[in-house]
């Protein structure tokens, strides 16, 4: 179970915040990727916390909902035409980087979940696996899962035919199957080689309805 050993340490070498930060949506399909940075209070810590992908959708939306109330959280979301401009690592980088600013405080120091660190002005260190080691990260994995999920399910309802709802836009064999049958959207990651298959048979998406969402870059958390 994570807990608080990296934080402790890094406050006290630092003295002042530190933020976890992590993401999620590097891998699917579709949407966007969204990265969240969460500084805990230690007064005030929801029981439960841990990496996102060992609590089911119920439990993250409950523990999501908790840290909004007693932590600092920031979000950051990097658009699909981001990641297509930039590629995935740099989309990600890039919402890691939107999610600390978006914090009402600036952290002293800032632990990341995986094997890099965005190049920014933050002092930070990248925690292979953080999610499962270091409290902060787990919190953050469990806003940026929430968050994008949340995302998925409203784009769900505007092309129900990908079972977005289900599959949050990953490349699951029903995905791929209406990839074939339907073609790509505008929500879909051409840079990634099922959709740029799937654009090749069809032609370019079509370009977005009036009124749908497209989740520009923004980073508080209900600015999407």
């Amino acid at each position: 179970m994570p807990d608080l050993k990296y934080e402790r340490r890094y406050k006290r070498l630092h003295k002042g915040p530190v933020a976890g930060v992590d993401e999620a949506g590097r891998g699917p399909l579709a949407g966007p990727v969204v990265a969240a940075a969460v500084v805990l209070d230690p007064r005030c810590i929801p029981d439960g916390i841990d990496d996102s992908k060992a609590l089911t959708a119920l439990k993250r939306a409950d523990l999501c909902a908790k840290l909004l109330v007693c932590a600092r959280v920031g979000v950051g979301i990097a658009s699909v035409e981001e990641i297509d401009r930039l590629n995935i690592f740099w989309a990600t980088m890039l919402a890691m980087t939107r999610a600390v600013a978006a914090l009402d405080i600036p952290p002293a120091f800032v632990l990341v979940d995986g094997n890099r660190c965005p190049d920014w002005e933050h002092q930070s260190h990248a925690v292979v696996g953080g999610d499962a080691l270091c409290l902060s990260i787990a919190a953050a994995s469990i806003v940026a899962k929430h968050r994008r999920d949340c995302m998925m399910e409203e784009l769900d309802a505007l092309h129900p035919q990908y079972g977005w709802r289900s599959n949050k836009g990953y490349a699951a064999k029903s995905h791929q199957e209406a990839l074939r049958i339907y073609g790509p959207t505008p929500h879909h990651r051409r840079s990634f080689a099922p959709v740029a298959q799937a654009e090749l048979d069809f032609g370019p998406a079509v370009a977005p309805r009036e009124g749908e969402p497209q989740w520009k870059p923004r980073n508080s958390f209900a600015a999407a």
